[in-house]
């Protein structure tokens, strides 16, 4: 049985407004080539890079954020090589001393060591067009501020690849870092594995570079895991080689033997100067962290006391989370509304979750239709706990709420007018209740007969009568206690 040693790189782009050493704009959204650029992003010459201070501010972030420790002290260095897409011929980079170091990050119980994150420039992006003996460059990408995060290898399984990967994708969404959008290169995975000898030392490392999605990363983990065992079963030698992912046949391929490590020629960058940084200037930044997912998932569920997927969904989507809790904000204040009783401190995590459903079931769906977040629409949290608030108390059932709601979507009008407006008001008058459950039952003699037969289903048949009857103002709830004492 081989043990699996896997190691990840992780880069993202840094969300900026401008690029890493010039002022041209750091836009993942053009789609136009060649359009932010400038003399020192494309490096004509003469031209001197300039220090992107916020870029630097956001990799200290992230750094303090996973535990790590921060140079005093730092510089930028060329990285050497040539491509076709690296305008300069050198990469501005960071080698001997990064930004942050010795860090952690703890995920479903485990210890993950982070070694380094350095901050560099991004290169461009080459365009390979297809039966062409020539490839085309967008210069767009060359220069955007790009975060590098290196483990040490500590990763088992494609699964372990995929949970850490993931929750740093969200603390750094959290966080305003970057965006992380893997689909527009903005986060991109290496992973490095090799598999034990016998004898416990470590075997020939395969780099799978460039994926471009989380679970592409953990499915190449899982496959070379298979297929270097495999090899070795049979008696065969791992190649130290570069490899990719093809996402359609679900394997890695070859892409370049790598028998000896590329010489970058590594120097300090000479037109820029080194840095420096002392302890008040790492806590005003310490100062300016945002709350982190895992203590966002703690705090929802001691406070509002969600259910756990209800409160994964207000973690992965903050914005939702946010809005979710301007109206539970709202909820605690409702003595304002002389017409409906303030619920008492125990019945507050019935109107959390009952805020989280119709949030998450019926609003969310409604923004889902239309790209837009709960914040963009026209349903201010005060209206939408508004209206939570006379669901709990039964002024209006649930297929009405559902019907108050959209018309709230569509107009912005406030529940209590939109429920006069369309006449939605439940029926709460017992008498009222008690003379249309009675002609329901009347009607519905075999339904009535089928019930004492122990058939539930006629129970169910029986309050959508009784509901159809009140015009779905009932509730459903009463209705069915009605029936049930009326059937005795």
């Amino acid at each position: 049985m081989y043990k699996s040693v896997i190691g990840l790189e992780i880069h993202a782009e840094l969300k900026t407004q401008t690029k890493m050493f010039c002022d041209s704009l750091n836009d993942p959204d053009e789609k136009h080539p060649n359009v932010n650029i400038c003399p020192i992003c494309i490096s004509h010459p003469g031209t001197l890079p300039v220090i992107n201070q916020e870029a630097v501010k956001k990799v200290i972030m992230a750094g303090l954020a996973l535990n790590c420790k921060i140079a005093e002290d730092t510089f930028f260095e060329r990285k050497n090589y040539f491509y076709p897409d690296l305008p300069k011929g050198y990469q501005i980079s960071q080698y001997q001393k990064p930004l942050c170091y010795e860090g952690n990050l703890e995920v479903g119980g485990k210890n993950f060591r982070i070694t380094r994150i350095h901050l560099e420039e991004d290169a461009g992006r080459l365009y390979h067009l297809p039966d062409k003996d020539y490839s085309l460059v967008d210069y767009n990408r060359a220069g955007v501020p790009l975060m590098e995060l290196v483990t040490e290898p500590d990763f088992e399984t494609g699964q372990e690849v995929r949970d850490f990967a993931s929750e740093l994708q969200l603390i750094w969404k959290h966080l305003g870092v970057s965006d992380a959008d893997m689909e527009k290169g903005q986060m991109r995975i290496e992973v490095n594995i090799s598999l034990t000898n016998p004898d416990g030392s470590w075997g020939t490392k395969v780099e799978v570079k460039n994926i471009n999605s989380i679970k592409f990363a953990a499915d190449a983990v899982d496959y070379e895991i298979k297929r270097q065992a495999e090899l070795l079963e049979a008696g065969e030698k791992i190649k130290q080689e570069t490899r990719g992912w093809d996402e359609f046949k679900k394997q890695t391929f070859s892409q370049r033997s790598k028998e000896e490590a590329h010489d970058y020629r590594y120097f300090p960058e000479p037109d820029l100067p080194p840095l420096h940084f002392d302890k008040k200037d790492i806590q005003e930044i310490r100062l300016e962290l945002l709350e982190l997912p895992q203590s966002r998932r703690e705090r929802f569920k001691k406070q509002y006391n969600l259910p756990e997927r209800d409160i994964d969904l207000f973690t992965i989507n903050k914005s939702l989370g946010d809005y979710f809790e301007h109206v539970a904000s709202e909820l605690l204040s409702f003595d304002k509304l002389d017409h409906l009783k303030k619920p008492e401190a125990e019945h507050q995590d019935k109107l959390f979750k009952l805020a989280s459903n119709y949030l998450i079931t019926e609003l969310k769906r409604m923004c889902d239709e239309v790209s837009a977040e709960p914040s963009d629409t026209k349903i201010t949290p005060e209206i939408f706990a508004d209206l939570v608030v006379r669901i709990f108390h039964g002024e209006v059932s649930s297929s009405g709420a559902q019907t108050v709601l959209k018309e709230m979507f569509a107009t912005g009008n406030s529940p209590g007018q939109v429920i006069k407006d369309k006449n939605l008001e439940q029926v709460s008058n017992v008498e009222e209740l008690n003379l249309a459950v009675g002609k329901v039952i009347s009607d519905n003699s075999k339904a009535v007969e089928d019930f004492r037969a122990g058939k539930e289903a006629s129970l169910k048949f029986l309050i959508g009568m009784a509901m159809k009857e009140t015009k779905g103002k009932a509730n459903p709830q009463v209705v069915e206690g009605m029936i049930k004492e009326m059937l005795k």
